[in-house]
């Protein structure tokens, strides 16, 4: 811990000395703080209504509340899928409608804010726009609740720099999630920081979760993982569901089946260590 972050820190919004009580988000009837946890779940990419709407089902039939789902999606090729833009939002938000959930899809450029905002409850700021900063200012303008990933080869002092962007813009809104960063191990698509759950928690009032998914993109180690991330204090858990996975339009190999996620949410609820609000 730098000794410029220690100086930094007395004035920072995120910071527990600012803010000693955990912050608490409600979004419609779901809270994301405090002491309860929430599951996020859903597809990558919207590729389809039919698509979206079978694991929607399955996660209001389980008890989850908060469906994801990419509209705009940053690939690292340009000829991979990229989304479907406009049509994504308006099919999630027509399902989440129907189905009764929380809803939450990325942006990644002020220009979609005003569009987005009409059909998404919370906006996530994915680990390639961490430090997007025209973006962080922009979201801090709204009153939207925004979920602000880690990138992958950022330190947690600038998270929660990137953070106090949107802070600073009026926003109180903000939740953190470690989502993996990148090292030397190639056995996992990235390396899951467990540690950054309760510094996050110890630096920073705001609700901290993890992502089981991208950290480790390998579905045999998902639920030991989430496990060990609400062990650690995460107030919520990432993971993403597909229909058929082996047809997704992207992250084919990480995402589980309706069946899977089934199980997993079974074993984290059999753990002992997810309590819902």
């Amino acid at each position: 811990m730098s000794d410029k972050w220690q100086k930094a820190k007395p004035q920072l919004l995120a910071s527990r000395i600012r803010h000693s009580e955990d912050t608490v988000i409600r979004v419609k009837d779901v809270e994301v703080g405090g002491s309860s946890h929430v599951l996020v779940a859903g597809p990558c990419s919207i590729e389809s209504r039919e698509q979206l709407y079978a694991v929607a089902d399955a996660l209001k039939k389980s008890g989850a509340t908060i469906l994801r789902g990419g509209a705009f999606k940053p690939r690292t090729s340009p000829y991979d899928f990229q989304g479907l833009g406009h049509e994504g939002l308006r099919i999630m938000k027509d399902v989440a409608d129907e189905v009764g959930l929380v809803t939450i899809s990325e942006i990644m450029s002020p220009t979609l804010i005003e569009a987005a905002a009409d059909y998404v409850d919370i906006f996530q700021i994915g680990a390639r726009n961490m430090q997007n900063f025209d973006l962080l200012k922009a979201v801090g303008e709204t009153k939207v609740p925004v979920l602000l990933k880690r990138g992958p080869s950022a330190t947690l002092e600038e998270l929660i720099l990137a953070a106090e962007y949107i802070l600073k813009g009026g926003n109180d809104r903000v939740m953190l999630i470690e989502r993996g960063i990148r090292t030397f191990e190639t056995w996992t698509r990235n390396t899951l920081d467990i540690s950054a759950v309760p510094i996050l928690k110890q630096e920073t009032h705001l609700p901290v979760l993890v992502d089981v998914s991208h950290s480790t993109g390998r579905k045999d180690i998902l639920l030991s993982c989430a496990k060990a991330a609400l062990a650690a204090g995460a107030h919520g858990i990432m993971v993403e569901v597909h229909p058929n996975p082996p047809a997704a339009l992207s992250d084919a190999k990480q995402q589980i089946d309706i069946e899977e996620f089934h199980a997993f949410w079974k074993g984290l609820l059999d753990s002992g260590l997810y309590h819902g609000a």
